[in-house]
């Protein structure tokens, strides 16, 4: 299993030279579009351009489906306590919600993976991009994963270099991914660009489905 072997490895003794070639069977991984992360307040919810972050998920969702390309979403689940939350649990507001018994993993609205979709369920803080998903998609014959979702400095950001590690070209859409804080969004998206090469605006993205649906 080749994905697990590169796991052992670094990025610098990997090969990786900067340039990675997106190939012509995509799959879209949204991560974690859950509710609890929707707060008016911070930066998350506008990206590089301006347009929502939220706005620019529902339209690479939709041009996902008309490409007809597998859709990856994951859920997160918590303990109703946030016993499991640790340091996210206790910076994030939104949160407090959940110990009145909301669930964590309710879905932003027109982001819910419809039927035959993948739902994922995870444990937080797992990004989970894993040896089965690896394995699932391989199978399907995926070589490419655009990623969309939250948060640019933790699940979003080790999707990317766990999905590069499993052999597939992950391209980060930088219009549809957030984070809290601007400045480590900024940061992070500079990151995944030198770790992974390939960080696309949402027209971008748009065109290569398009191209790909024809």
């Amino acid at each position: 299993m080749i994905w697990e072997d590169n796991r052992e490895g670094s990025y610098a003794t990997g090969g990786f030279d900067g340039t990675l070639e997106p190939g012509t069977r995509p799959a879209l991984l949204i991560v974690d579009p859950a509710r609890a992360y929707v707060d008016r307040e911070c930066g998350l919810y506008v990206g590089p351009s301006g347009l929502p972050v939220v706005e620019a998920m529902r339209s690479l969702l939709a041009a996902a489906r008309a490409a007809e390309i597998p859709v990856i979403v994951t859920e997160v689940v918590l303990r109703p306590d946030l016993a499991d939350a640790g340091v996210f649990g206790r910076k994030v507001p939104a949160l407090e919600a959940f110990t009145r018994g909301n669930p964590f993993g309710e879905f932003v609205d027109g982001l819910e993976p419809a039927d035959g979709e993948l739902r994922l369920t995870k444990q937080y803080p797992s990004a989970y991009f894993g040896t089965p998903l690896a394995a699932y998609l391989t199978s399907l014959k995926v070589d490419t994963v655009l990623i969309a979702g939250f948060s640019t400095s933790g699940c979003v950001r080790a999707s990317a270099l766990d999905t590069m590690q499993y052999g597939f070209v992950p391209i980060v859409v930088a219009d549809a991914v957030g984070d809290r804080v601007p400045a480590i969004h900024d940061a992070n998206l500079f990151d995944i660009g030198a770790k992974t090469g390939e960080v696309w605006s949402l027209e971008l993205a748009e065109k290569y489905l398009v191209e790909l649906a024809r």
